[in-house]
């Protein structure tokens, strides 16, 4: 029997609706292995996306393309979303997605590399959002970059993060479930950040950044 926090959980995830585009994106991402983020996630993406009128985005790990693409609906019509993956055939099908879906060439830059080699290239303080949904044994140092790279009231926000219901079982200790749980208290103990935790999809953690 459903609960009603259940329930309620997953109401507000159905309230988030995908079309075609998503749809066939998020099969193509199951195929291979590159399970999208849920509707409800990239819906609050989009959000936080229009929410800073953000023009230049990071976003570490491409998958096929729903994430992105659920982020440059929310970007400026002049935005440019900046996408790091290690796998050229996600980006590919990510490629494949964004034109299906009407966004240019030029509105899309994808780096093909290891998130911890690309990101320092980048420049300090010239993004107004990055997302991370990558190696989670990586988030403390994808958010010491984040930091580094968003301006003041930029936002940073990472997936997963309540990772299938073991983040806050206690008795779940594996390596993956141990580093989200570091990163929530990072993000929580940094002077330079104002966090939440939105139980949506899978779980997202975002945070401003109010200082540098």
């Amino acid at each position: 029997m459903t609960s009603p926090v259940e329930a309620t959980l997953a109401y507000a995830e159905q309230f988030h609706q995908e079309d075609d585009i998503l749809h066939a994106a998020r099969q193509r991402g199951l195929e291979m292995g590159a399970a999208p983020i849920p509707p409800g996630s990239g819906a609050a993406l989009c959000f936080l996306a229009t929410a800073v009128n953000a023009k230049s985005v990071v976003e570490i790990g491409t998958g096929c393309g729903v994430s992105g693409l659920w982020l440059l609906r929310g970007m400026r019509t002049d935005g440019t979303l900046t996408s790091v993956d290690v796998e050229p055939e996600h980006q590919r099908l990510a490629r494949q997605t964004f034109a299906e879906a009407g966004f240019s060439g030029g509105r899309v830059r994808l780096i093909s590399g290891r998130a911890l080699d690309v990101l320092p290239r980048l420049s300090d303080g010239g993004y107004d959002l990055v997302f991370a949904d990558g190696a989670r044994q990586e988030y403390a140092d994808y958010l010491a970059e984040s930091i580094r790279l968003l301006r003041v009231g930029g936002v940073v926000a990472f997936g997963n993060m309540l990772w299938r219901n073991r983040v806050a079982d206690p008795a779940q200790r594996d390596a993956d479930t141990v580093a989200l749980r570091e990163v929530h208290k990072l993000a929580q103990s940094d002077d330079r950040l104002r966090s939440v935790l939105i139980p949506l999809g899978d779980g997202l953690l975002a945070a401003i950044k109010i200082a540098d």
